[in-house]
């Protein structure tokens, strides 16, 4: 029997997001409000600047590009206050939108503009020269491709400003282009952890429900009047989409807007700031525990932050919370859920610490079997889940929207855990990244968790590699060195010595299966997602080269 939210029902309104933000009936909050904040600059705009700019720029593409309903514009920009109104224009439009990464290249680029079939970029002037390479890929003329930020020009006037699509004087009135709730909001494309990336189909009830749903879960804990939050996770990611754009213009709370992430600003920003919340990826909260750097701020405003994309330790959260006193709540959600369908209640933060916290409300979620089976409380198997935010599909994609949508609407996670008899939830581990050795199976993410606690280590990641003369996988770790105490440079040179003291402090640590057999590889970072969720395959596909460290002698079960 699929378990329910043990928060109540909240009404999900049959409206679009511009309805849902701008004609709402119960906001309580003024037009001036100040919503999006620069933290380079003295740039603001407030709840009424970024509606008015948005009719205007959704005007211009009605006007100037005869943009048709369900065209998608795509972004390509790092995070930026323009962002909003430049979304919010398009949904005036009728349009969609699709996010893409930043650092992607002209090629990856090409890929998502030509998959979403995109009729015009939007991007910054850094970007400028990838964005064009990639729209001439896919055919986009370099007159759809305009620029982001009020400071920034192309001084060879070829690419317009996207405050420069304003329809010409004279023209006839637009009206703005209703969605229906079903009706595509974003393309956002999931991180392809193992493979390239598909086309999230997110439509505006999507949207428009998590937000609901996050409001009933925890909206009580912040306020319009009291709280500003630091935007540092990427726009272009679904997580900071909802999770900053929206849920920041519809609560009427400052944003304070960081670009990209760097550990000084950061830390200034809170300062500065007077930062209440913040929403990161679990590196952040390695920092915090141990970059020298953190001393050096006061901090002292933050009540809570909460971190997704990877399990965080309770060792960790200790940590974090014994030298800044500042507590740590975890969330759950994925790019298919839009995203978020899980969160510690802020007063539960330390009684069930290793938990991504309790369901949102509306929804509803089973944890089955790899032969399809329901399984009962507290037995591990992969998490199923449905309500209102779960996605519509894969963008041209039937075969995997169907592998992944059931017929009476679960949508299968890919996800490992378990509930306990408190409404908690564990996630610890993806399927298809479970380590099978000899029989048993061993989650990286575990391991990953351990590993961190050792002062050598400063980020891992951990794979299954093929043992051909065992003829099983084994578990390798990728090792970003910590910096010895007092050392200058900014990361140590570590070798055999190391791994060895590493593989042998593992081995007193885990289970006789978990061990580090494929033993320590060294890199200079680990990959990962927008999100901060680790690409695996890229080290599937590098540890075919790679000569580990530290390999323990062979030994058997």
């Amino acid at each position: 029997m699929p378990s329910k939210s043990p928060f109540p029902d909240v009404e999900i309104p049959e409206v679009d997001l511009w309805d849902l933000i701008f004609d709402r009936k119960d906001r309580d909050f003024s037009d001036n409000k100040v919503i999006y904040r620069a933290i380079d600059s003295d740039r603001k705009y407030t709840f009424a600047d970024v509606r008015n700019l948005a009719t205007l720029f959704g005007e211009g593409l009605l006007n100037l590009w005869d943009w048709q309903k369900d065209d998608v514009l795509a972004l390509y920009s790092p995070n930026d206050i323009d962002i909003p109104p430049v979304i919010y224009g398009a949904f005036f439009a009728g349009g969609i939108v699709t996010p893409a990464n930043p650092g992607y290249s002209a090629d990856e680029l090409a890929y998502q503009l030509e998959n979403s079939g995109a009729k015009a970029l939007v991007t910054t002037k850094k970007f400028l020269d990838t964005a064009l390479k990639a729209a001439e890929k896919v055919g986009i003329a370099a007159n759809r491709v305009i620029l982001l930020d009020a400071a920034e020009k192309d001084e060879s006037d070829r690419i317009r400003h996207w405050t420069s699509i304003r329809k010409t004087p004279g023209a006839q009135k637009y009206y703005r282009r209703r969605a229906k709730p079903g009706d595509l909001a974003f393309l956002a494309y999931s991180s392809g952890t193992t493979g390239l990336p598909k086309g999230v189909m997110l439509t505006h009830r999507n949207i428009v429900a998590d937000l609901l749903q996050i409001h009933g879960a925890v909206g009580k804990w912040y306020s319009t009047s009291e709280d500003k939050f630091l935007g540092v996770l990427p726009f272009f990611h679904i997580y900071g989409l909802t999770g900053l754009v929206h849920q920041m213009l519809h609560r009427g709370i400052e944003l304070v807007v960081m670009p990209a992430f760097d550990m000084e600003t950061f830390l200034k920003g809170i300062q500065d700031h007077k930062i209440t919340f913040i929403y990161v990826a679990p590196p952040v909260i390695v920092r915090l525990s141990r970059d020298k750097m953190v001393d050096k701020y006061d901090l002292s405003s933050v009540k809570m932050i909460t971190s997704g994309a990877a399990p965080l330790t309770k060792e960790l959260v200790d940590t974090v919370h014994k030298r800044l006193n500042i507590k740590i709540n975890q969330a759950y959600g994925l790019s298919e859920t839009s995203p978020m369908t899980h969160t510690q209640p802020w007063d539960e933060w330390y009684t069930s610490v290793g938990s991504v916290g309790k369901m949102f409300p509306n929804m509803s979620a089973k944890y089955m079997s790899a032969d399809g089976k329901e399984l009962g409380p507290g037995v591990p198997g992969e998490l199923w889940l449905s309500g209102p935010n779960i996605f519509k599909g894969y963008w041209k994609n039937i075969a995997a929207t169907k592998d992944s949508i059931t017929a009476d609407g679960f949508f299968k996670t890919g996800d490992i855990g378990f509930q306990d008899e408190q409404h908690n939830f564990y996630i610890t581990d993806r399927v298809k990244e479970l380590i099978k050795y000899k029989g048993f199976q061993v989650p990286p993410a575990e391991l990953e968790g351990k590993l961190m606690e050792n002062e050598l280590v400063d980020d891992v990641a951990v794979i299954g590699v093929d043992d051909e003369l065992q003829h099983t996988e084994v578990p390798r770790a990728y090792i970003v060195a910590a910096a010895p105490a007092g050392a200058q440079a900014k990361r140590a040179k570590a070798g055999e010595t190391e791994a060895k003291v590493i593989v042998e402090w593992m081995a007193k640590k885990v289970a006789n299966h978990k061990r580090l057999r494929g033993g320590v590889v060294f890199v200079d970072e680990i990959p990962k997602s927008a999100s901060g969720k680790i690409l695996r395959r890229v080290l599937k596909e590098r540890s075919k080269g790679d000569v580990a460290l530290g390999i323990a002698p062979k030994s058997k079960l």
